[in-house]
């Protein structure tokens, strides 16, 4: 099977779980900002979680052969042959089909996977793209890519899958992120904190796969730099003009700003959808409700 690019979109990469076990090298994980979204598209597809393009939007793709597509993520007004269909669920394509993901009308990434997944080789034990690195690349207008060969001759061969609605996140209601405090939260006096977690914060033009950067009250430190040490994965770090970034899936390896917190991953990947101008807010959460959301998360897929 195999699909042809008629037009590559904007910043459409090859994306899987993350490349980890090499931040030593100081190599990010990098991986699909929406996990969420990700482990979807792969559970319709019974997919042992191989690797999916994520598209933010513009891109075009005709289909060479048969195959058995998912749709997951951003609502990008996803269409074949011009149709508009619904996301969160498989299609069974036909060969000269085209797909397009042609306006963004709900959240920012979606997730196009495809029975098998797509011919790659991996880098490091991840499909991952991370550019930075010179690791994988952007898709190219004209170029075929390949996927496994999937007889579809009958039926029962068929998928039809779709998620049910209770599991579709809506992408336009406020976002709060649950953000556990860090072992730096000292370096915070209490009137700072509670300025942080009552303010609500804009997302601002300086975001990336790296980091979401916020606009709104400066949070003031008692101490301006640490000795840099490795970052988690939704650390918030407050730099010298005292306005949050939230460092995600590209994030830099080591970092001197002081950390008032950690976001939770499922909340990142809520944050991963949401549009420039958006406004979110926090709170507080504890360890023990933040490692019971999170098993939870992990065990439904």
């Amino acid at each position: 099977m195999s699909f042809k690019v008629i037009s590559s979109g904007i910043f459409t990469t090859l994306q899987d779980s993350g490349r980890y076990g090499y931040t030593h090298e100081g190599r990010t994980p990098s991986g699909v900002m929406d996990e969420y979204a990700y482990l979807w598209s792969q559970k319709l597809l019974n997919n042992k979680n191989i690797n999916a393009l994520e598209v933010m939007v513009g891109l075009k793709l005709q289909s060479l052969t048969s195959s058995v597509i998912s749709i997951t993520g951003a609502n990008l007004d996803f269409k074949i042959n011009g149709v508009s269909k619904s996301s969160w669920q498989t299609y069974n394509i036909k060969k000269d089909d085209v797909l397009a993901f042609t306006k963004r009308v709900s959240g920012q990434r979606a997730y196009l996977a495809v029975k098998g997944g797509f011919l790659f080789k991996k880098n490091r034990g991840s499909f991952s793209t991370t550019l930075k690195e010179n690791i994988g690349k952007k898709l190219e207008r004209g170029e075929v890519l390949e996927t496994e060969a999937l007889a579809l001759n009958n039926r029962k061969q068929e998928f039809r899958f779709r998620t049910i609605k209770h599991f579709i996140p809506d992408y336009n209601k406020p976002l709060v992120l649950r953000l556990l405090l860090s072992y730096q939260e000292n370096y915070f006096t209490k009137e700072e904190k509670e300025k942080f977690f009552s303010s609500e914060y804009e997302v601002t033009l300086q975001s990336d796969r790296m980091g979401f950067k916020l606009k709104g009250q400066a949070i003031t430190p008692t101490k301006g730099g640490i000795i840099s040490e490795g970052i988690a994965f939704g650390s918030v770090q407050i730099p010298k003009d005292g306005q949050p970034i939230v460092l995600l899936k590209e994030r830099q390896t080591i970092g001197g700003y002081p950390k008032i917190g950690t976001i939770l991953p499922v909340d990142c990947f809520s944050l991963a959808q949401i549009s420039i101008g958006s406004k979110i807010s926090f709170k507080p959460i504890d360890i023990e409700e933040s490692e019971e959301t999170m098993k939870a998360f992990y065990s439904s897929f």
